[in-house]
């Protein structure tokens, strides 16, 4: 264990002097191994996993995903969904800070990423807002929120890179995200509601849509619903696997990009170049969180954090509690990602030996990282929008969020106490 201790210490350690941390595992990693196993096993192992994660085909579903999210932006389709929500319940008290969930849990399944998201909808939503009267706290932690909701609803980039690295079939983890994708959309909608009700000065109601005019936005977004119920309906239904679906998707968004007159040459250079710096960052993290999840692999740490869970005799269930409350903790000082990736090896394979469903911890893990997001301090999609809407504060962003923070860690509860909420729909596949 001391020497599995010793390698978080370097690696904070090289944080605190600005070394990214997905170098930072790389670097400790193979030091690690090399005074572990030796300098050629060294070599050797992080040749491996160079190799494998370069040439690992079900890691072509991470680039085809991204780019099907990203010619969804540039369809407009976030546009769109906005239009079709507040259509819907914009007369209500805090109308568009409902639609702007709404429209992200709609966005955030194509798009697979809540940073992406919460952008693309603070463009769309924000200026409505601020229009109608919204307090610049609730709609920037509507805002944050609703965006965190790109990576629960399916298909979301942190269930690919999870079911990767456990060996989780992927389409069970989709599946398992449906109905708490729809729970948490619901609960941030209900915090809305608590919100405009005690303080109703924060947002004023809009103008009531007649039904006509709510059925032409409803015809709108038809294309990216269909594309939506076909890929994840052939994932569920196995007619083809989640490689292939990511493939439909992005050629699918290709061509309703096309078909809404959106695509420019410039649009599609920019879309591309997006999506590969996006894909090699991800690929840089995770070849380093396996170089790293190799040298806590060759030290005494797995069998003494399993021989101590068994000397303690805790209830499995609070095992897992005490791992979520690190989690929420970590996710206020750390990116989100990076943390998954680095504390993965550990708590993996103790949930393993504790009986857990892989596909139920998944969706925790998902909640831990959507709870990080907005969390302040250094909750990623806050500073997304502090410096997307510079004319607000990052002290009003971080007094909006934390409603919603509530709302998240409520959810988290809610999961960990009834697994069936996400293992319903995955018993049902094969």
């Amino acid at each position: 264990m001391q020497e599995t201790l010793l390698g978080f210490g370097a690696i904070f350690l090289l944080a605190m002097i600005r070394i990214p941390l997905a170098y930072a595992m790389g670097i400790v990693g193979f030091g690690g191994i090399a005074l572990l196993m030796g300098w050629p096993a060294a070599n050797a192992s992080v040749a491996q996993v160079v190799y494998e994660t370069g040439f690992a085909y079900v890691l072509s579903t991470i680039p085809l995903f991204i780019l099907m999210g990203n010619f969804m932006a540039v369809g407009g389709l976030a546009e769109e969904l906005f239009k079709a929500a507040d259509a819907f319940v914009g007369h209500i008290r805090g109308g568009l800070a409902h639609a702007t969930v709404v429209a992200s849990a709609g966005f955030g399944g194509p798009c697979g990423s809540s940073i992406a998201t919460a952008a693309t909808m603070s463009k769309v939503a924000y200026p409505a807002m601020r229009r109608l009267g919204y307090s610049q706290e609730l709609a920037t932690g509507a805002l944050a929120a609703g965006g965190t909701l790109g990576i629960m609803i399916p298909p979301s980039t942190i269930m690919v890179i999870y079911g990767i690295i456990t060996q989780t079939n992927i389409g069970k983890l989709f599946a398992a995200g449906i109905i708490p994708g729809l729970i948490t959309t619901a609960s941030l909608m209900l915090g809305i509601a608590y919100i405009t009700r005690k303080n109703p000065d924060l947002a004023p109601a809009g103008s009531r849509t007649d039904w006509p005019q709510r059925w032409r936005a409803l015809k709108d977004i038809w294309g990216s619903m269909l594309l939506m119920a076909i890929v994840l309906g052939g994932i569920y239904g196995g007619v083809f696997t989640s490689t292939e679906g990511a493939g439909i998707g992005a050629a699918g968004a290709f061509i309703l990009t096309l078909l809404r007159g959106k695509f420019t040459w410039r649009n599609l250079y920019d879309t591309l170049v997006e999506s590969s710096r996006t894909t090699a960052m991800l690929f840089t993290l995770l070849i380093s969180a396996s170089i790293f999840a190799n040298f806590v692999n060759y030290t005494t740490m797995p069998g003494d954090l399993k021989r101590l869970i068994e000397e303690v005799q805790l209830a499995p269930i609070w095992v897992v509690g005490f791992m979520m409350l690190i989690y929420v903790v970590l996710g206020t000082i750390m990116e989100e990602l990076t943390m998954v990736l680095l504390t993965i090896p550990l708590f993996f394979p103790i949930v393993m030996h504790l009986g857990f469903d892989p596909v139920w911890f998944g969706i925790l893990i998902v909640m831990v990282v959507q709870i990080g997001l907005i969390s302040p301090p250094v909750g990623m999609n806050l500073f997304v929008l502090n410096s997307l809407i510079p004319e607000v504060k990052l002290a009003a962003i971080f007094k909006g969020v934390w409603p919603f923070v509530f709302v998240l860690i409520v959810n988290l509860l809610l999961f960990m106490m009834f697994p069936s909420l996400s293992l319903w729909i995955p018993s049902m596949i094969d």
